[in-house]
């Protein structure tokens, strides 16, 4: 039995009257906060394990929480190496949700979204795609700047990879992110309705199973960092 999800409930009704300003002033400033030293350690074992795989293709699965989307990626995808990355080690250690055996070419690693990011930005790493599927939401207008399109690590997205696909059951962030993306990188991400069938995370399986609409923004063609 899948367990009941709420519609999003916000009074927020149209994109944020901050966000360009926001967006804006982070394209002007250099993110300077301390990078932890567990996320360089994380990222020092990426680096050693491409270096022994040396993959043909790189994919991205940011926040991937018990790491049931990245399993799903990595099937689809089985000449990439897949990387999930999660800042809760508790989520990555639980069992997994197939069933069936982690694929080869995937990898988890506990690390922070906005570390992880910098060092593979400094290191020169791009991704053939990135994944960034149900974010937090963060639905009250006052929690705006919470939202990764709102979050000073957001310039470096642009440099990360060659594709981008972001999923969420509020249609309004998807927005925003398209709005953000656009003053990013000049591209327009169109925005699409996800239809219901074999799903990507267990988030995605209890929003469809709950009948709410989830929506996807993804760049269908390679852009150059």
């Amino acid at each position: 039995m899948q367990a009941f999800s709420r519609s999003i409930t916000t009074s927020q009704q149209v994109p944020h009257e901050r966000l360009q300003e926001v967006v804006t002033k982070h394209l002007k400033s250099i993110y300077k906060k301390p990078i932890q030293e567990h996320n360089r350690k994380a990222f020092k074992s990426f680096l050693e394990h491409i270096e022994v795989i040396n993959p043909a293709e790189l994919i991205l699965d940011s926040c991937c929480g018990t790491g049931f989307s990245t399993w799903q990626i990595a099937q689809q995808h089985p000449d990439a190496y897949v990387v999930g990355i999660d800042q809760s080690e508790k989520r990555l250690e639980k069992e997994n949700r197939t069933g069936q055996s982690v694929p080869e070419n995937s990898l988890f690693l506990r690390a922070n979204c906005e570390d992880f990011w910098r060092l593979c930005v400094a290191e020169g790493i791009v991704f053939k795609k990135h994944f960034i599927l149900y974010p937090n939401p963060y639905p009250k207008p006052s929690h705006l700047t919470r939202r990764w399109h709102t979050h000073p690590v957001f310039p470096y997205l642009k440099n990360l990879s060659q594709q981008i696909e972001l999923r969420t059951n509020w249609r309004l962030y998807a927005e925003e992110f398209t709005q953000a993306w656009q003053l990013l990188t000049g591209q327009n991400l169109p925005i699409k309705a996800i239809a219901a069938g074999h799903p990507i995370t267990l988030f995605e399986r209890k929003y469809i199973a709950s009948g709410q609409q989830v929506w996807g923004v993804s760049s269908d063609e390679l852009f150059v960092p």
